[in-house]
């Protein structure tokens, strides 16, 4: 027992001193987190266990990384920065695939894994949609996603209809997830501090809806928030005249007042069959 306070301490300070080694480039987008007990209430949050296929992004200097593998025990993380990633390798727990996360095939770590994916991450909050929207592709081999982003992002995702965050990134996320604000985190929790309030955000995949082309809901939703301040008689009812799309969809509305669900039932009559 007298023990356990020292643990984080030590933690504390080895953290601290890969920090002050290492220079934040801002081009990646780097904050380091270094709040220990953030970090310990994210890792409860993730909740990971032996045997399971875990994929970090953007791990930096393993502030999450370690409380991760004492957990899962294997793990694999994507890393741009070279000289992060050649500090990785020197955990042999660790595989680690030293890539633009863009360009990750996350079917294939599935594949490789024989199982479906935990992925997790703090996300470059400045290429985090696009990381979002990438990981979608993989959304059937993946079991959850919990993410540190930028907490107007997670309001954004979480968003209900009829409120100012909702919009197209919260349609096109939450058909195929369910989302959910786990914990918000102050700027003061990093090294640098960003400039703007954090949350983590778990995401649950759901099942697909029967009859509904991806890449038609993807249209049909951008066209509707086009123009968020015009009735969607002025945007989407074109769109349907166009295609043909004969619905009872009622067009006086904007499109921050449709709920996912109504979305999905246009895109399934507007989808090839």
């Amino acid at each position: 027992m007298g023990e356990g306070p020292a643990r984080p301490r030590v933690r504390r300070d080895a953290r601290a001193a890969a920090v002050s080694s290492h220079q934040p480039r801002k081009r990646f987008g780097q904050h380091f987190l270094t709040d220990d007990v953030v970090l310990e209430a994210i890792v409860d949050a993730i909740d990971p266990r032996p045997g399971q296929a875990l994929v970090e992004i953007g791990p930096g200097l393993g502030a999450m990384t370690v409380p991760l593998l004492q957990r899962c025990e294997r793990l694999t993380v994507v890393e741009l920065d070279r000289d992060l990633a050649a500090r990785l390798r020197r955990n042999p727990q660790l595989q680690v695939i030293e890539s633009d996360v863009l360009k990750v095939d996350f079917r294939a770590l599935a594949q490789q894994a024989g199982q479906r994916l935990r992925v997790v991450g703090n996300l470059p909050y400045n290429i985090s949609t696009p990381i979002l929207f990438h990981l979608l592709l993989a959304v059937d081999d993946v079991v959850d996603q919990h993410f540190m982003l930028q907490k107007e992002v997670v309001d954004r995702m979480a968003a209900a209809p009829g409120s100012k965050d909702y919009g197209r990134l919260s349609v096109m996320l939450q058909w195929r997830y369910a989302i959910e604000n786990v914990l918000d985190v102050p700027p003061e929790a990093f090294d640098p501090p960003p400039r703007v309030d954090s949350a983590v955000v778990r995401m649950q995949p759901l099942p697909a809806p029967e009859g509904v082309d991806a890449q038609v809901l993807s249209e049909l939703v951008t066209v509707a928030f086009s123009q968020r301040r015009k009735m969607l008689r002025n945007t989407l009812g074109r769109w349907m005249e166009e295609r043909g799309v004969q619905a009872a969809f009622d067009l006086q509305r904007r499109a921050e007042e449709v709920p996912v669900a109504e979305y999905l039932a246009l895109a399934r009559l507007a989808s090839p069959r």
